[in-house]
């Protein structure tokens, strides 16, 4: 679709009384309250040099969006690449980073699964179910949160109860066969808040492997449709214990089954499940000037794959103590300090063989937090002590001034990466090759450099030129298996974003992300686009209607097996432009309607060559609400 079309159904979709809304974008122009990005309660404007975004719970309902990875692709510096439709194989690349990179969260808990090949975050079956808000920290933050999230962090806060009670439900269905069960409840007894939600989504769902690429289907065949379903359970518990003291228990569950296809070939006998349990019990005491937590967190995941006669088990397990300790030294310091013990295992059985492997790790950080006038400094440093790779000492510092209207930020970090347990102990199999013992963490040093300029009350525009450089990079060569990459591959480019708030019931907002990635030989790194930008709405047109509208393109990317339409390799996925609508009715102070439609114009797309994505859709629900 060329820039004309772009503009021109951008500006009738404004214009109409239709629905609106994709991939929300969160309101640079709000000072939400934020905790990923040091560890401590902040707002965005006190959080230093840090690029934040955060989503919020009626960001994700404007959305209409089922799971996390469809509400995050629209957030600058965040690619998302699935191999299928919903409940499929997810890669996060956030500033170009491999996935392995970015550490996923639930409450502060690590979920990056420890079985999978390369610890990356296990994001495919998360919901967005009792979710209230998304925290998105870009750049180095293994000073605070250790080996994974060289390049950034993403973390869930779900809902706490409140003095005022409800209980909820809904039913949703649509294209696909798709419908879903949901309902909860929310309150405080006394000393004692409670947050509960339960949900069962199930879809027909379409072909994983994409039978309208003619490169795979020649004949136009018709492939079966591969289903996908998920039950997920959360609670968010609190109990005032004294006046100092407090508990609190946060819990999620998941089963999720998915039928999926081959490579390149229909399948009817390929079928995964996948069970998740996650959670943690924190303990704060409030003994000022010191806020001490107490926490035990743990993250387990099972996956089985079976294709045919053959099912193929992977087991990983995540649990970390820790305690954090908040002091408020003077009016305007707050110093953190933080240990930690985790071990991580995994326990698989698959392709004929067994592995069972742990590995542990002990930690301290140190963080200082100054506001002195309008100047903010954040800096952190942390030593970790890896049983495999000994001690490993990373750090960050973070400033930001405000003058005038102009905020002036910078941060600059260290960080590192441990091979994941598959990485280095796999053994051999028909699969491919073993893991390589001598592999050793991947380093990087990255920094950025931006400014947010407020030009009236309701019209704000932002910048930000980041880089990392990662040395020794983990990477998998075919035939050969993993391998360490000599020398630097970097990743630059430039976040940007523009909102306005020309009426009290009206939104825009626009943001432009370029990403420049090279491996030591001079080569683009795969599925992570240059250019990708997007264009949001949101109208409250009544009292009781919403309507949003949000587009996104997306520029070509490398895939090693892509092909053009007359078949002739060219290792190139081809741009798409996505225009999704959505919009809500209160009927009733009890009762919402709602819908989206997604894939507007039936754009034709591969996230990864030979996946299939899903064309032109709509979905309607209803929520009561007591």
């Amino acid at each position: 679709m060329n820039k004309k079309v772009f503009f021109a159904v951008m500006v009738g979709l404004l214009c109409s009384r239709g629905v609106f809304a994709e991939d929300t974008l969160p309101s640079y122009t709000t000072d939400e309250v934020v905790v990923s990005a040091t560890k401590t309660l902040n707002s965005i404007s006190d959080a230093g040099g840090s690029s934040v975004t955060v989503i919020t719970a009626e960001d994700i309902a404007n959305s209409g969006k089922e799971t996390v990875a469809e509400v995050i692709k629209g957030v600058p510096g965040i690619d998302i690449a699935s191999n299928g439709g919903i409940g499929s194989t997810t890669s996060i690349f956030m500033r170009g980073a491999d996935s392995k990179n970015v550490l996923l969260l639930i409450d502060g808990v690590p979920t990056n699964d420890p079985s999978e090949m390369s610890r990356a975050a296990s994001i495919a079956n998360l919901t967005v179910d009792n979710i209230e808000r998304i925290e998105v920290v870009r750049g180095p933050l293994s000073s605070l949160y250790g080996a994974s999230a060289s390049a950034g962090v993403i973390n869930i806060i779900t809902k706490r109860g409140g003095v005022e009670s409800s209980v909820y439900g809904g039913v949703e269905g649509g294209s696909f066969g798709t419908n879903k069960f949901y309902g909860g409840a929310t309150g405080m007894k006394g000393l004692f808040d409670y947050a509960v939600n339960v949900s069962r989504y199930r879809t027909d769902g379409f072909s994983t492997v994409d039978e309208r690429n003619r490169c795979i289907n020649p004949g136009n065949a018709e492939y079966e449709d591969d289903s996908y379903e998920n039950t997920t359970w959360s609670g968010n518990f609190g109990l005032k214990l004294s006046s100092v003291a407090s508990l609190r228990t946060v819990l999620r569950y998941t089963d999720a089954a998915l039928d999926y296809d081959a490579f390149n070939a229909d399948s009817s006998v390929n079928s995964s499940d996948t069970k998740s349990f996650n959670g943690r019990v924190a303990l704060t005491l409030d003994t000022k000037p010191l806020f001490s937590t107490f926490s035990y967190d743990f993250n387990s995941i099972d996956r089985d794959y079976t294709e045919g006669t053959t099912v193929n088990r992977y087991h990983g397990y995540l649990y970390d103590l820790g305690w954090q300790g908040d002091i408020a030294a003077t009016a305007n310091n707050t110093v953190t300090v933080g240990l930690n013990y985790q071990n991580e295992s995994l326990d698989n059985n698959a392709w004929g063989t067994a592995m069972d492997k742990s590995v542990d790790t002990k930690s301290a950080f140190l963080q200082e937090q100054w506001h002195i006038g309008e100047f903010d400094l954040v800096g952190a440093v942390r030593f970790e002590d890896h049983e495999t790779f000994g001690n490993k000492t990373t750090w960050r510092v973070a400033p930001s001034y405000v003058l005038g209207d102009t905020k002036l930020k910078f941060s600059y970090g260290t960080g590192y990466t441990a091979p994941s347990l598959y990485q280095l102990y796999s053994p051999a199999s028909d699969w491919g090759p073993s893991g390589n013992d001598q592999l050793k963490p991947e380093t990087s040093r990255g920094w950025d450099a931006g400014f947010e300029q407020k030009v009236v009350d309701n019209l704000k525009f932002g910048a930000t030129y980041f880089r990392t450089d990662y040395d020794d990079r983990i990477d998998f060569v075919s035939g050969s298996g993993y391998v360490q990459v000599p020398g630097k591959t970097k990743t630059s480019g430039v976040e940007s974003f523009v909102e306005w708030n020309p009426l009290e019931q009206l939104f825009l907002a626009g943001n432009y992300t370029y990403t420049y990635t090279r491996n030591p030989l001079g080569e683009e790194l795969a599925r992570r686009p240059k250019n990708k930008a997007g264009l949001t709405a949101s109208w409250k047109a009544t009292d009781k209607v919403k309507l949003n509208t949000s587009m996104q393109w997306v520029g070509s990317r490398i895939d090693s097996g892509a092909k053009d339409e007359n078949c002739v390799t060219t290792k190139k996925l081809e741009s798409y432009f996505l225009a999704n609508l959505s919009a809500s009715f209160q009927v009733h102070e009890n009762v919402e309607l709602y819908g989206r439609v997604d894939n507007l114009f039936d754009e034709y797309y591969e996230e990864v060559w030979s996946y299939a994505t899903p064309g032109r859709s709509a979905y309607a629900g209803m929520k009561l609400t007591f």
